[in-house]
């Protein structure tokens, strides 16, 4: 199995603490950080993924917005840069402990702003990278350098 992921998610599991827009949407978002911790693949989709899963049924749901297509755009371009790889729908990418670490540095030294503009969370973002990752919930099965804790 892999994890359906958007552009922008792969930007927004850098920095998930456990912080969401409901509490189905937050328990879902734990559950996919613990896959990804655990190893699982990423399946890089266009349009709703398995984070936007909760929401969809909302009313004003933003997952189909043209402006949420925009920042996955942007995403891809800044991870694609970040990885030195062109990162598109249908790639496949396991989020290892370097892959990790080159993209929170990347997002840690600004370089997916453009991305990130337009998002309500970019100030919780900012401040999640600004504490150096400390306490978010995505973290690499083989990165001996950073503690597991369970929440």
């Amino acid at each position: 199995m892999t994890v359906r992921l958007r552009g922008h998610h792969l930007l927004c599991l850098l920095t998930f603490v456990g912080e969401g827009y409901t509490p189905s949407f937050t328990r879902n978002y734990r559950r996919i950080a613990e896959r990804l911790s655990a190893g699982e693949a990423v399946t890089v989709v266009d349009g709703p993924d398995d984070i936007c899963g909760p929401m969809l049924c909302e009313a004003g749901a933003h997952c189909h917005d043209e402006s949420i297509s925009r920042r996955d755009s942007l995403a891809l371009a800044a991870v694609s840069d970040s990885l030195d790889r062109q990162v598109t729908a249908g790639s496949v990418l396991v989020l290892d402990a370097g892959r990790l670490r080159r993209l929170r540095s990347a997002f840690a030294e600004g370089k997916t702003t453009a991305a990130c503009a337009e998002c309500e969370w970019a100030g919780l973002c900012s401040r999640v990278a600004g504490g150096g990752f400390r306490d978010v919930l995505v973290r690499a099965a083989d990165d001996p350098c950073l503690l597991r804790e369970k929440v």
